[in-house]
């Protein structure tokens, strides 16, 4: 994979990683209209009760509205809710007391915008996993690319049909493997050694 094409979403995907770990460069889609039940404001864990979704409320009232101008809704307080969820996840994997100190911030910071979030999620993300990958944003929303292998699709988790290699998850002897959810299981199970893994995968 060459130049591909993205939305920024909330701690992204396993299959999101594997598309930035292959390509040569890599530019978010920031000009998009913002659609509902997709990966832009949620992500999926496992839970000792098996797949959880995440997901923070956002102020939209139905009619079009440009993604970068979602503010969220904080009435729910979605940090506390969240932040506990992955403590009760993931608090006996290998690597949670090693990394969750990076975003515990995420959890306490006042955000008006959600992609705000995203983007700083994206940095931390990556400081964790030890690895560098340079981005562009969009000037502009194109319905077709032609310059680039384009993964938008990959933001509904309904339409992403990724499957990938199995490696041990907390919760596994209960549920079994749970295919692709977000990074922070990888991360949080496997450690530095999630990039190798991300390298062995192919979307």
């Amino acid at each position: 994979m060459n130049n591909i094409l993205l939305y920024p979403t909330y701690f992204p995907s396993i299959s999101h990683y594997i598309a930035m770990i292959h390509a040569e460069s890599v530019t978010f889609e920031v000009e998009d209209t913002f659609q509902k039940q997709t990966n832009r404001n949620r992500m999926y864990i496992y839970s000792p009760n098996g797949m959880q979704m995440l997901n923070i409320s956002v102020k939209h009232d139905g009619t079009k509205c440009a993604f970068k101008d979602i503010k969220i809704d904080h009435q729910y307080n979605w940090q506390k809710n969240h932040f506990k969820s992955l403590e009760a996840a993931y608090k006996n994997s290998p690597f949670y007391e090693y990394f969750i100190d990076d975003f515990q911030p995420i959890f306490e910071k006042k955000y008006e915008f959600m992609l705000d979030v995203n983007f700083e999620l994206f940095e931390r993300i990556n400081k964790a996993l030890g690895i560098s990958i340079p981005f562009e944003k969009t000037t502009e929303y194109f319905h077709e690319v032609t310059d680039k292998t384009d993964f938008r699709y990959l933001v509904n988790g309904k339409k992403d049909s990724t499957q990938i290699k199995p490696y041990t998850q907390v919760f596994d002897n209960k549920f079994g493997f749970i295919n692709n959810l977000s990074i922070l299981d990888l991360l949080f199970n496997e450690g530095r050694y999630a990039v190798d893994y991300l390298k062995q995968q192919h979307l």
